[in-house]
């Protein structure tokens, strides 16, 4: 029970104070970059950690206990799943297609940000705006697992023809770094959640939950310390990126309202269907693309972007539909 308060409560960084930590990690490791080349290589080499450490993170904060919650809505659940894995890849794909054809890296990125929904702070905001927050415990494991399912798929289906992934080396990759850590890191959850009391063990995934966008900023500087020159030749595109990603989160929340509407949700259901349509999973995204395509910093320079416009359209999302439940009387 704890456990599942913990989930009701999050104590990570807030999505606007994570989005500082964010430009700040950028602001260091592009001076770095400019200024202190041989610094910069000196951090990249540390980057292999710091993805992994992100990879456990990430895959501690997973509950897998929620999984049967989800039996008890399989309508919703439903809906939300097609509506991540089916209904937004096509969109994202479209959106990436128009904008970004002609910029193949920026392509990459920018489809591979739309194509994973959050499996964590899309709680927060979902509980902010009252929404249906057990139900949400039960579809971020959800998301996790068909995430790592796909994503072989998704890397081979959308960037066979550009030749920045081998795809032989995708379930080689995908076991070594995804499906074992992700093993490793459930068995410690389960050790220490048997080990230590019940607080003792809240206040662990506290300081857990406080790390993730800690070390997702480590990582950021590290990759701006190493590759602030490049990414630098093609700034102007990315305005390009910004496009795509505020097109997208408009057509995602058009999409979530109509099947709100078409399915007749409950206020607490649109909620969670807005939020886990339009969060996305960039850290873990970032950390997959940097092991699977390596030295590519504009595919990542296009994920750290994605990040920090998420945190601001989460906000005003969620301002948007207290206030018309708010004139509409739908909160209860």
């Amino acid at each position: 029970m704890t456990d599942f308060v913990h989930v009701l409560n999050p104590t990570g960084l807030p999505g606007l104070k994570t989005a500082a930590l964010l430009m700040l990690a950028i602001a260091i490791g592009a001076t770095v970059g400019l200024t202190d080349p041989d610094l910069g290589h000196t951090l990249s080499q540390g980057v292999d950690m710091t993805l992994l450490t992100l990879v456990g993170l990430l895959f501690f904060e997973i509950r897998l206990k929620f999984l049967s919650k989800a039996l008890a809505n399989l309508r919703f659940i439903g809906i939300a799943w097609v509506a991540n894995f089916v209904i937004v890849p096509v969109i994202g794909y479209a959106i990436a297609s128009l904008f970004l054809s002609g910029q193949p890296l920026l392509f990459a990125g920018v489809l591979i940000y739309f194509l994973a929904p959050c499996t964590d702070w899309f709680l927060a905001f979902t509980r902010m705006a009252r929404g249906d927050t057990a139900l949400g415990a039960a579809l971020m494991p959800i998301n996790m697992l068909t995430q790592l399912m796909l994503l072989p798929l998704w890397l081979w289906l959308f960037t066979r023809d550009t030749g920045l992934v081998d795809s032989a080396t995708i379930p080689d990759v995908m076991l070594k770094w995804f499906v074992l850590p992700l093993m490793v890191a459930q068995a410690a959850r389960w050790g220490i959640s048997r080990v230590f009391p019940a607080a003792t063990f809240d206040k662990f995934c506290d300081v857990v939950g406080i790390l993730i966008p800690v070390v997702t900023a480590a990582l950021v500087l590290q990759i701006f310390a190493a590759h602030t020159p490049v990414i630098a030749e093609n700034f102007e595109m990315f305005g390009l990126v910004l496009l795509a990603i505020f097109v997208f989160f408009v057509v995602t929340y058009a999409m979530a309202e109509g099947l709100s509407w078409g399915f007749g949700l409950s206020y607490p259901e649109q909620v969670l269907l807005s939020m886990t349509t339009a969060a996305r999973n960039a850290p873990l995204m970032l950390a997959v693309t940097a092991v699977v395509i390596p030295d590519q910093p504009i595919i990542y320079a296009a994920l750290v972007i994605g990040m920090l416009v998420e945190f601001p359209h989460l906000t005003a999302l969620k301002q948007a539909l207290l206030a018309r439940a708010a004139r509409q009387g739908m909160t209860g």
